[in-house]
């Protein structure tokens, strides 16, 4: 039987992160299977159990491509962390909440140890979820290239300056305008930056993209919903009178002269995410948001649906 390689990504610069880290490290070796860290968190998961050297390091003894599943321990923040990571593979990535919202998580701190029973049962789904690829150009020449699971977005640089900026969707300019930024988002980003900024909540099971304007200083500047195929873009006038920076999920970023022109289109290489149950996007929202639904009554049989 060939070796088994999961990887385990904890925030191990917060003692539960770091606590949890260790029981799952243990959980899989007890079960005979080597965990899989990076150089950074191997350092940290030994300092605090120098008992446990059975662990191997990513990229040096085990490679991406070869990973069978990712355990995220942490927020949202440590799953797009991951998600960096495992890039390149096909590994899918299933978290366990030890944040506060954590949208993209699957389970909860208190379920870690079954969690990892079912991951090492293989007992789960996998979703996959749109990713977007950024490409930033001046005078012609690409600059930047990056990617993002949840969203881009292109802001000021100085809080005292805005940007003007031209948007533009299918090679079409639609407006000029001033704002602090523009944030373009998947349909999994729209829980995120883009919904604070006041954008729509899409299900992700809609293949769309979002573009959603910073406090603009325009009549039009609304949200805009465009379909998968589309090409947003977002172009830095040369009159505007701050420089701007992009951000891909708040972790990658990149200084943006004007006359800076930023391309956001669907990647073909999207994430995917293991799934523990099969529970619908509305009642991920009510958890997760705990909205008040006292008073529902629910559908009727001929409501219901199939």
């Amino acid at each position: 039987m060939p070796d088994r390689h999961i990887l385990v990504v904890a925030h191990t610069g917060r003692a539960d992160s770091l606590e949890a880290g260790l029981l799952v490290c243990r959980q899989l070796i007890d079960a005979g299977i080597t965990p899989v860290v990076s150089d950074d968190e191997q350092a940290d998961l030994r300092a605090a159990d120098p008992t446990l050297t059975q662990l191997a390091l990513l990229g040096r003894d085990v490679a991406i491509g070869d990973l069978e599943l990712v355990i995220v321990l942490g927020g949202d923040g440590t799953i797009l962390r991951a998600a960096e990571i495992a890039r390149g593979g096909s590994a899918p990535l299933l978290g366990v909440n030890l944040g506060h919202v954590g949208f993209l998580a699957e389970a909860e701190r208190e379920d870690l140890t079954e969690t990892v029973r079912r991951a090492l049962a293989r007992d789960y789904t996998v979703e996959e979820r749109m990713t977007v690829w950024v490409r930033v150009k001046k005078s012609d020449q690409v600059v930047y290239e990056t990617w993002a699971l949840n969203e881009v977005s292109v802001e000021k640089a100085s809080r005292e300056r805005s940007l003007e900026v031209a948007v533009e969707v299918d090679g079409r300019p639609l407006s000029t305008f001033g704002c602090d930024g523009v944030v373009m988002s998947t349909p999994t980003g729209s829980t995120a930056y883009s919904f604070s900024a006041g954008g729509p909540v899409v299900w992700p099971s809609v293949d769309a993209l979002l573009m959603v304007p910073l406090s603009a200083h325009a009549l039009f500047a609304r949200p805009l919903v465009v379909g998968p195929d589309s090409a947003l873009a977002v172009e830095l006038l040369e009159r505007s009178a701050g420089a701007g920076v992009i951000w891909a999920d708040g972790r990658r970023t990149f200084d943006l002269p004007p006359g800076a022109r930023v391309v956001v289109k669907r990647s073909p290489e999207p994430v995917r995410l293991a799934r523990l149950s099969d529970s619908v996007f509305t009642d991920r929202l009510v958890g997760k948001f705990a909205l008040p639904v006292t008073g529902w009554r629910g559908p009727d049989s001929e409501e219901a649906p199939a």
